[in-house]
């Protein structure tokens, strides 16, 4: 037996070690925490700054002895409590964020700025963080991602130089990827140093992407195979991994990253990794039909946004769209788009499979014959990316034949069937022009997208389709294109308002302006068209009752010359046939301005400026003003006296929908002027008021010609 007091003298042993660590931790703990109140109270604690490195260094990679700075005991690293781990990369977060922020008093930020210059370049701490990117605990694999991109990006502010260490473990993670944490952090951690640099306008963006070019081009080659096939190729299946959804997903906002930059690069860039997201479309796609639900769906805003070329919108200021000077976007472009449809023809929709729509409560459990309240947001996506695909490929085809007409038809087809099996399960709408109106009714910038790609496709259908006017009007309705229809029902979900299309004529959200203009020579050409439009969708034709039904929306559609039917579905928005611009409210009582007083002077003179502006131009567009507010007169007051009521509205007058129309722009064609003569108006619109006076002058003789009959 060996002697007892040994065992004794080496539990004392163990048990002093254990209060000295406990100690020590209690000590950093303590001098930490108080530094940490300082820096959050604008001051630096008495310490120098030499000393409050050294206690966050041995917070994170054990304590320091005197000199010694370079080293500590590996059995303390696996020791040391987490809470004080986590501490350290917190306040080190803090600090770098705000030293690159711009944020700090002169002398806080001189002395915080020591404390980092201590720990990045004579305790080597970068190295010390991305060693932590493969721990265990997953807060604080992500605290030490979170943490070396801040420091990272605090180098490349200060210096312009970027880390070697951190970028050789992004390198190699990524060249050889291993689902788990250390992959993920790396993912993370790149995705935000690049996201920072994009915001702000970097220089160093591109050296630090043309650094990893090679490498992510080999991780989105094993990560995204094209086909299923090629995934056996690899050491690792992805797919089979629990760590596939989440590294996919950090994929995913990366390649968003790198797609945005694509937008701002030089002309003369060209990097492979920025291309990813449109060289990869095929596999992008084929992930929708396999993957999580979550996973498919961020797939789909990725496309969404690349094809709508709206990447990093969210958080770049100004118009991402105008930036575009990268030689290869055009190509690209069109590689996504033929991509995208040569999926569809290959039945790629069918693959695609919708949940209930989220809510607060979770996802509603559908019972009986209640109805489904489907995901709108997966909706959209599926639908802007299919109709975006088909307006790029109109844009950049070389032929015109008639095939094409051919291949447009059935890939709105084939889009209109998708949508029917998840908007409304229960009965069919006869109209498929009100489907847009349905579908993008709460979405402004969305709705507009569609509106103009749609625009464009008819456009298309009738230079190439080869058959009269008539039999095109008739195909684009049935197709669910007709432009006449779209602008109809725009105009009747505003009450025909002209102040809420001022409103969009002068944001930047969306691309009304483009669309408006698009739509407006159209509608000179093809006065016919629209006139057969109004006809065939009147107000009491076409209305959106507000009724309740087993807990959820009902939505009664008519179409002109067809049975009352109800459609439902989460999609419609009871409040008018298209609620598009919901923080309008009904009608016009919630306005940006108020464009009737936006004037200071006297109403007659500022006519008397407009028409020295215009001439002829204005008295013939005055006249028909005054004709209109006569036939307008009886509808005007029944909607004043019923105004809190607007489904309730019905109009007895022939034609009464193009008359509002007409009146309403001719109302927007009026305070654009006088805006505009005031040099209120924020750009130029000398085309927009010629088209719209054109558009009133056909509506003139197309009255006249009726009244001579």
């Amino acid at each position: 037996m060996g002697d007892p007091r040994g065992s004794s003298s080496a539990m004392e042993g163990n048990m002093s070690c254990k209060d000295e660590d406990l100690s020590i931790m209690t000590e950093l703990f303590n001098c930490l925490t108080e530094a940490y109140r300082c820096f959050l109270a604008g001051s630096y604690p008495p310490q120098n700054a030499a000393d409050v490195a050294s206690v966050i260094y041995s917070g994170l990679c054990g304590p320091v002895h005197g000199k010694d700075r370079q080293g500590s005991p590996s059995e303390y690293c696996g020791e040391k409590n987490a809470e004080l781990t986590c501490m350290c990369m917190s306040f080190l977060e803090r600090v770098s964020s705000n030293l690159t922020s711009q944020g700090l008093h002169p002398d806080i930020k001189f002395y915080y700025a020591e404390v980092l210059k201590v720990l990045l370049e004579d305790m080597d701490l970068i190295t010390h963080l991305v060693n932590r990117f493969q721990a265990e605990d997953h807060i604080i694999s992500h605290l030490a991602a979170k943490t070396a991109s801040k420091c990272v990006f605090y180098l490349i502010c200060k210096s312009g130089v970027i880390s070697p260490v951190w970028q050789r473990k992004c390198e190699q993670a990524f060249q050889n990827p291993w689902p788990g944490a250390e992959l993920d952090a790396c993912l993370w951690s790149l995705t935000e140093v690049s996201k920072k640099l994009l915001k702000g306008a970097h220089r160093e963006l591109m050296t630090l992407l043309a650094g990893f070019d090679l490498s992510l081009s080999v991780l989105c080659s094993k990560l995204l195979p094209e086909e299923k096939k090629h995934m056996s190729q690899h050491l690792v299946d992805f797919t089979r991994s629990t760590h596939w959804g989440t590294s996919l997903c950090l994929l995913l906002d990366l390649l968003e990253v790198l797609t945005s930059s694509s937008l701002v690069c030089g002309a003369g860039v060209h990097l492979k990794s920025q291309r990813i997201t449109h060289l990869h479309s095929l596999a992008l796609l084929n992930i929708c039909s396999s993957s999580e639900y979550y996973v498919k769906k961020r797939v789909l805003l990725l496309l969404k946004r690349a094809i709508l070329q709206k990447a990093g919108e969210d958080w770049i200021s100004g118009d991402v769209a105008s930036w575009m000077t990268c030689g290869n976007w055009s190509s690209d472009m069109s590689i996504l788009a033929r991509t995208v449809l040569k999926a569809a023809s290959d039945n790629w929709l069918l693959s695609i499979q919708m949940q209930s729509g989220a809510f607060f409560g979770g996802t509603r459990h559908i019972l009986g014959d209640q109805i489904q309240n489907w995901d709108c947001v997966m909706l959209r996506a599926v639908s802007l990316i299919i109709l975006k695909s088909i307006e790029l490929c109109i844009q950049t085809a070389a032929g015109s034949e008639v095939k094409s007409a051919t291949e447009v038809y059935a890939y709105l087809q084939s889009l209109w069937g998708f949508l029917r099996r998840y908007s409304f399960k229960q009965r069919e709408v006869t109209h498929l022009c009100c489907w847009i109106s349905m579908l993008f009714g709460d979405q402004d910038d969305d709705m507009m997208e569609a509106a103009k790609a749609l625009l464009y496709i008819f456009l298309h259908y009738r230079l190439v389709s080869g058959v009269d006017e008539l039999a095109v009007l008739e195909t684009a309705c049935a197709s669910g294109f007709n432009p006449h229809c779209h602008f109809v029902l725009l105009l009747q979900s505003m009450s025909f308002d002209y102040s809420i299309l001022l409103d969009f004529l002068i944001s930047a959200e969306t691309c009304f302006l483009e669309y408006f203009v698009q739509y407006l020579k159209c509608l000179r050409d093809d006065w016919q068209g629209f006139a057969a439009a109004c006809e065939g969708i009147t107000v009491s034709d076409c209305r959106l009752s507000q009724q309740k039904k087993c807990g959820a929306d009902t939505s009664t559609l008519k179409c002109k010359g067809e049975p009352d039917k109800v459609e439902s579905g989460s999609c419609v928005q009871p409040t008018d046939v298209i609620p598009p611009v919901a923080r309008f409210g009904m009608a016009s009582e919630l306005r940006l301005v108020e464009y009737d007083t936006s004037d200071e002077s006297d109403p007659e003179n500022t006519v008397e400026s407009v028409c020295a502006l215009n001439g002829k131009q204005y008295k013939s567009t005055a006249l028909l003003s005054t004709r209109l507010e006569g036939l307008l007169q009886p509808v005007l007051q029944s909607e004043k006296a019923s105004r809190a009521n607007m489904a309730s509205l019905s109009w007895q007058l022939t034609g009464e929908i193009s008359v509002r129309a007409v009146h309403c722009l001719s109302r927007l064609r009026e305070v654009v002027m006088r805006l505009h003569t005031k040099n209120l108006f924020p750009y130029n619109p000398s085309s927009l008021l010629k088209l719209v006076a054109q558009v009133e002058s056909c509506y003139q003789k197309s009255h006249l010609s009726q009244c001579n009959k």
